[in-house]
């Protein structure tokens, strides 16, 4: 069978691989769509230190079952999507019932080969249905991603928002607090950006490159400050600033990884008694949750996917993401 493979940092190729065989816990799909974020980039670029070449990209999945061995609630042809990650069961994150943040965690396309490619056998236990259509399944994966950071900031329909960054992260956080029913303020210094942030349900957007953003989330929220602010973009400049722009006893979550070190202002976490929060991963509650908005038509899916190619041409469209990439919002692949 074909797969997409990273034969280096900088390279991809259509290869012939081995085809799998499920194991007993395990069903076999054939995959349909898949989608690309930033740690694919990153596998590309050779600047995500958890990938090892060659490696099979992609974790963001809509397939169909082909062979459902002895687990027949899954009947071959069944649309569905799935949790991309492992853990190990033992770690202190998973003794605590937080597997997403397993000490050893294994993702689908970046520790183990992923979904690039024709047929994959993945754990029953894994798998979720959903009344969506193939491209809509793709996206419940890193919609997921938001809605954990909503999640772990405790976001209620009384909180007011702040998402720095509104790209396919950002967007997740930006449905996922509307959803919720939270004023959600997006920021990001792309106008289109901003726009499928308002179609996702932000309420309010800055241009952080043509505004003054302080100056605006003090009058969105009459001086008080958001109560939450998510950090979705892993810059310096905006770690300090989700700190700065919190409301006294507010919550920051930060999803993005800075790629240098941040200096901060350390008296504002004491004097505003603020809840610093990370997020990693999601839950299956998260995924369910996701499925719920999807199914109730709650989010732009056109407006978020720009680009949707054909399997063959996965590396040319890595090679010009990877040379532009401010051309490009969301990735598809279609696989079969």
């Amino acid at each position: 069978m074909k797969a997409i493979v990273l034969e280096e940092p900088g390279r991809a190729a259509l290869k012939e691989v081995e085809e799998p065989r499920a194991g007993e816990d395990e069903v076999l799909l054939r995959v349909r769509m898949v989608g690309l974020c930033g740690s694919d980039l990153n596998s590309y670029r050779g600047r995500n230190p958890l990938v090892s070449y060659p490696r099979i990209p992609g974790h963001e999945i809509a397939a169909t079952v082909v062979d459902s061995g002895s687990h027949t609630e899954w009947e071959a042809g069944t649309p569905v999507t799935l949790l991309p990650y492992a853990s190990c069961g033992r770690c202190a994150a998973c003794k605590r019932g937080r597997p997403n943040a397993c000490r050893d965690n294994q993702t689908l396309g970046v520790q183990r080969d992923g979904a690039l490619t024709e047929l994959i056998a993945v754990p029953a236990a894994k798998l979720y249905r959903a009344n969506l259509t193939l491209k809509e399944l793709t996206l419940v994966e890193p919609l997921t991603v938001g809605f954990h950071a909503v999640g772990r900031g405790r976001v209620t329909a009384e909180d007011t928002v702040a998402v720095f960054g509104c790209g396919g992260v950002g967007l997740g956080v930006v449905a996922g607090a509307a959803f919720r029913g939270a004023r959600v303020i997006g920021i990001d210094v792309d106008d289109g950006k901003l726009e499928t942030a308002r179609k996702a349900g932000a309420t309010d957007g800055i241009n952080s490159k043509t505004s003054d953003v302080h100056q605006w989330l003090m009058d969105l929220t009459k001086g008080r400050g958001p109560d939450v602010v998510v950090e979705a973009i892993g810059l310096p400049a905006t770690y300090r600033a989700a700190v700065e722009e919190a409301a006294y006893a507010g919550r920051v979550v930060y999803i993005g990884w800075a790629k240098e070190e941040v200096a901060y202002e350390t008296r504002p976490f004491v004097h505003k008694e603020l809840d610093i929060l990370g997020s990693r991963n999601a839950v299956p509650e998260d995924f369910r949750e996701v499925i719920r908005m999807l199914e109730a038509k709650r989010f732009p899916v056109d407006a978020a996917v720009t680009h949707i190619v054909p399997f063959e041409e996965t590396p040319k469209i890595l090679e010009e993401w990877s040379r532009e990439p401010e051309r490009f919002t969301k990735i598809m692949i279609e696989v079969s």
